[in-house]
């Protein structure tokens, strides 16, 4: 049984199996700005979206169904892998500010990317995240069998990893995220891209 920690405590509650993580108003994690400030974060940088998450060392597979209601841009469910504030990426079934619901990634070396993958219709998406050494892959699925890669990256980990949920609402007023199937099982995949 793993033992999950909070970064930004919310409300959680779980029911038949599905986990639901409040997702606050205007919340989320994306580091931007040209100047470091005295903590050495960029500038103008957002860390304040509910983040449960466990800490795990070595290879693992995580995957999650996910659903919300999609009210404001950027409204997510993600998953995300940290190292520390200037080190992690996430992976986010998102409501996008191009009027599309897509699965969108975001890798934070010091200042946060963002990447915009497929757009999908419907709901629920799986969410997949491995690690294969300092290798790290972001997939997602429309019916929880076939997944397919959005995202492949490096990230230097010497110790333990937090690997979690994140509940996201930067620009709306929040709203219930849903979690439900979660499984973290500590293996090497044969093929990062693939997802297996």
């Amino acid at each position: 049984m793993r033992t999950f920690s909070w970064m930004n405590e919310s409300s959680l509650t779980e029911k038949d199996g599905v986990l639901t993580i409040h997702a606050p108003a205007k919340t989320d994690f994306f580091n931007f700005g040209e100047q470091l400030d005295a903590s050495g974060l960029p500038s103008e940088s957002s860390g304040n979206a509910p983040y449960y998450y466990t800490e795990i060392t070595g290879d693992f597979v995580l995957r999650v169904k996910v659903s919300l209601d999609f009210e404001s841009d950027y409204d997510a469910c993600s998953l995300m892998l940290m190292k520390d504030r200037l080190n992690w990426g996430k992976l986010c079934f998102e409501k996008s500010d191009f009027g599309t619901i897509a699965v969108v990634s975001v890798v934070t070396k010091v200042r946060s990317d963002d990447a915009n993958g497929v757009n999908v219709s419907g709901e629920p998406i799986w969410l997949q995240a491995a690690r294969v050494g300092n290798y790290f892959s972001f997939h997602y699925s429309l019916d929880g069998k076939r997944f397919d890669m959005t995202r492949l990256f490096h990230m230097d980990v010497e110790g333990p990893l937090k690997v979690g949920l994140v509940a996201q609402s930067p620009t709306g007023e929040g709203g219930p995220r849903h979690f439900e199937q979660l499984t973290i099982q500590q293996r090497t995949i044969a093929n990062l891209r693939k997802g297996e």
